[in-house]
């Protein structure tokens, strides 16, 4: 009974509708019955108003007997009109339940904008809607029924065939094809920009003779140009804590050329760690340790070079914090990511020869690799000439957009995107993401012409410049920093979204976990039959988010999103279990070979991803309160914190204290449950209260970037993701070097700590205000109004 009161209270609450029900008078009877009547009002027209002109009809007054007992009736109906009009009221209200109960289950042409009250999700159909009650389950129904009738595999294989490096010719035409693919489907807008950016490209570095590189146009888009002298030292990954082994074994890296292998940190990293430990340049190779050792595998040729930019950051790194709409109108500046020493990827069997010429101590035995090489010894070696010559070049390159117009909050946008370019054939890099893009673009049309209307709007967008460092989607975000950070509700990736089939990753911001659990229950595993991917990850590991969520690395394009614009982001990966995909980045990332490594389950791997991302975008699009989880950064700064707490003696003995990073932490945890409370006490069809609290939750990711820092000087100002003295990260790295005694701590070599430095009890203090009030802003802006806050430290 307490449920059908709250439908009937809900009801109470709609304004009138162009399909109205309403009470009717049947001719040639006395009674009144229940009947629809649907008017096909012209779109904005006010409804029809329906009189229904109801009288009490008594015996027949003009007779004589009817006038003698006209005082009996009159006081009789005076005694009696109270519970005439309980008993009719009580018969009415009954009489609508049941009738509203049956029609709710039974209707299927309601009309137009009825609202639909399901147990966790309400639907609204648009104003073009045909479609009668839709929940969940419905939508779910009608998004997987044209998701299927796509041709994903094919799209796949034709984009792979294509040449599309940013800048080229293919480029431009395969943009212009997509762009005629939107304007062919029942989307509100489609346009393109255009930006005019600085791009790399190679004219072939050279090693010393005899050795001459194999790949002659595989290169290191950013690297440093010119000539660099040095003997050559084996550096494992180039991670800072390898370089400082290496130190300590006796091997100076300083002054010398590294040989680093592929792996653990991105090339930008390994040529970043060299360059602050003092080495003169860097070569990049793949070792086959890395890579499946499986021999019914497909495994890299030993004489492919990979691709990688080296640029310690993302977008055009010559227009730095600014948009390259047109670079002219700014001054000639350049990011201070980018390296002052060369770096060049070499095969494995250039890697070999080298290697068989070093010398001095052997390397651990975690270092050594599968190359037909043994032992791997440090080195140094000898002498080695290595020149890169790459040169710079302003590009024009275009993104394209295509949106669906939210019908509640249209200012508010779930934005999907993906790589359009390739340095190479991209089967995986870039091709399944564009091709998934596509078909979810098809996909919610066909929603759409089907009486689909989300409440926020839907962003589909086809980036440009990827593999250069997230040029296209950095460029776009610097663009419209302004209004986006206001407006962007998330960012779905599909970059990288098929690298093999054993293993499900998400690199995702923290307020996603909760969402994304609950979609893995909803998707069946594209290779387990009869489970779900939730199902799939929990079999051999209990803590499914250790097993599945990852902190986003700058090498993803979702990174930009968090990390600089604040905005919550996910990235989706289907991986090989503990190898890598070997032909990323390589001209061997081909259709073909894509397809052999997934052993012909290509198809329903993307598409899984495809269900994935499309039950993603429903739920953030269409939920009255926006399904992210603001409770979770206080887990995230707790776990930080524990780090920090290790060294409370070695603060208190110089009399420092962390109290305040501990105040401000109790602070949010405490907003986040004041407004968990407020919500779950609060009416979900008050859509005003709704749009309030939405717009809270959505901005917690933008609560996170540091206030007090600059967005020229520290583009990625995120607490957590960011670089720079602002973060969490930056301040514990920091802390450690009251026990390593000066630089030594290879962690510390990793936030960029100047060497020789130490501990700094003026910069420590710095780094604490940053952080304390960049995380007391964030408990204060979700608290809300300033008459709720309450700083109270």
């Amino acid at each position: 009974m307490e449920r059908l009161w709250g439908l009937l209270h809900r009801t109470q609450r709609l304004s009138p509708r162009p399909s109205q029900t309403i009470y009717k008078r049947v001719e040639g009877t006395q009674q009144w019955r229940l009947e629809e009547e649907e008017e096909d009002g012209e779109e904005g027209a006010e409804p029809p108003i329906h009189f229904c002109p109801m009288e009490l009809r008594g015996p027949d007054l003009g007779s004589r007997a009817g006038k003698q007992n006209l005082g009996l009736w009159a006081a009789t109906g005076r005694r009696a009109a109270p519970y005439l009009v309980l008993t009719t009221l009580l018969i009415f209200t009954g009489a609508f339940l049941l009738g509203y109960v049956a029609f709710r289950g039974s209707c299927q042409a309601c009309g137009d904008d009825v609202l639909v009250v399901s147990e966790d999700i309400n639907y609204e159909p648009g104003p073009d809607s045909h479609q009668g009650t839709l929940y969940w389950s419905d939508l779910q129904a009608m998004f997987l029924r044209f998701l299927g009738e796509g041709r994903l595999e094919d799209t796949i294989r034709q984009t792979s065939l294509r040449k599309r490096v940013a800048g080229s010719a293919g480029m431009a035409a395969l943009a212009q094809d997509i762009r005629v693919a939107l304007l062919g489907q029942k989307l509100d807008h489609v346009w393109m920009d255009t930006h005019y950016v600085g791009l790399q490209f190679p004219d072939a570095g050279k090693l010393g003779e005899p050795l001459q590189l194999e790949d002659h146009d595989v290169y290191c888009p950013y690297s440093a140009t010119g000539n660099a002298t040095g003997e050559l030292v084996y550096a494992h990954y180039g991670r800072p804590e390898d370089l400082q082994d290496l130190r300590a074994r006796g091997v100076e890296p300083a002054g010398r050329l590294l040989l680093v292998r592929l792996g653990e940190i991105s090339f930008a990293q390994k040529v970043a760690s060299a360059q602050d430990f003092g080495a003169r340049g860097v070569l990049i190779y793949p070792d086959s340790a890395d890579f499946s050792q499986d021999p019914h595998k497909l495994g890299l040729s030993s004489h492919r070079a990979v691709y990688g930019h080296v640029h310690l950051g993302t977008g055009d790194p010559y227009t730095p914090g600014f948009p390259s709409f047109n670079q002219t109108q700014f001054p000639p500046v350049q990011s201070s990511g980018l390296p002052n020493i060369p770096a060049q990827p070499i095969s494995a069997d250039i890697a070999s020869l080298l290697l068989r010429k070093l010398q001095g101590p052997v390397a651990p035995q975690e270092w050594q690799g599968h190359l037909p090489v043994s032992p791997y010894r440090l080195g140094p070696g000898p002498g080695l000439h290595l020149g890169v010559n790459n040169h710079r070049v302003s590009t024009p390159i275009s993104n394209i957009f295509g949106c669906i117009e939210g019908r509640s909050e249209p200012d508010h946008y779930v934005v999907i995107g993906a790589q359009r370019d390739a340095w190479g054939p991209g089967a995986a890099k870039s091709a399944v993401g564009t091709a998934i893009l596509l078909e979810l673009v098809r996909t919610f049309s066909s929603m759409v012409s089907n009486g689909f209307r989300p409440r926020r709007s839907l962003l589909f967008i086809s980036w440009d410049g990827g593999d250069f460092g997230s040029v296209g989607s950095t460029e776009w975000l610097e663009g419209y920093l302004s209004v986006l950070h206001l407006k962007a509700v998330v960012y779905v990736s599909l970059d990288n979204a098929v690298l093999g089939d054993d293993k499900f990753q998400a690199k995702t911001s923290p307020l996603l976990i909760s969402l994304i659990e609950n979609i893995l229950k909803q998707v069946d595993s594209p290779n387990h039959s009869g489970q779900t991917l939730y199902e799939q990850v929990m079999f051999n590991n209990h803590s499914w988010d250790a097993e599945v969520i990852q902190p986003l690395p700058m090498d993803s394009s979702a990174y930009s999103f968090t990390a600089f614009a604040g905005v919550p982001a996910v990235e989706f990966s289907f991986m090989e279990d503990g190898q890598a995909y070997p032909f990323l980045h390589t001209k061997d990332d081909t259709y073909e070979n894509l397809h052999r490594v997934l052993r012909g389950r290509l198809p329903a791997v993307a598409q899984a991803v495809a269900q994935l991302a499309g039950q993603l975008l429903i739920r953030l699009s269409h939920d009255h309160l926006l399904p992210l989880d603001f409770g979770r950064y206080g887990d995230v700064v707790l776990k930080h914190i524990g780090s920090l707490n290790e060294f409370s003696g070695d603060l208190k003995a110089r009399g420092l204290t962390l109290q305040w990073v501990y105040s401000a932490r109790g602070d949010y945890i405490r907003a986040a449950e004041k407004l968990r409370k407020e919500i779950y006490s609060s009416e979900e069809s008050d859509e005003r209260l709704m749009r309030m609290y939405n717009v809270r939750i959505m901005r917690v990711e933008f609560y996170f970037l540091s206030q007090y820092v600059s967005p020229a000087d520290s583009p990625f100002r995120h607490i957590f993701l960011g670089h720079g003295d602002h973060t969490l990260d930056a301040l514990l790295d920091h802390v450690r070097l009251l026990r390593s005694h000066g630089s030594g701590d290879p962690r510390a070599a990793s936030s960029r700590v100047a060497p020789g430095l130490g501990f700094q009890e003026s910069r420590f203090r710095r780094q604490l205000a940053l952080l304390t009030w960049t995380l007391q802003g964030a408990a204060n802006a979700l608290s809300g109004d300033v008459w709720n806050i309450d700083n109270n430290f």
